[in-house]
């Protein structure tokens, strides 16, 4: 089974996929306030706007990081 792990700032849902990561770093350089490697929790959506978050996740090359918007 895939393993999958989500993020939430509340509005938008960071999805992560690590078994399909392929590490090219574009999620730190766009929003490294958001995303630091080192840490646990490894994601912290709310450092940035949804849209932020969004306009990064679409230029995941890998697909490992997706999004859903939630329900308000």
């Amino acid at each position: 089974m895939e393993k999958v792990i989500e993020y939430t700032n509340g509005e938008v849902t960071v999805i992560w996929k690590p078994e399909i990561c392929k590490h090219a770093g574009i999620c730190v350089k766009m929003l490294p306030n958001v995303y630091h490697p080192k840490e646990r929790p490894w994601v912290k959506p709310e450092n940035a706007t949804s849209e932020e978050l969004i306009e990064q996740i679409d230029m995941c090359p890998s697909k490992a990081l997706t999004y859903r918007m939630n329900k308000t």
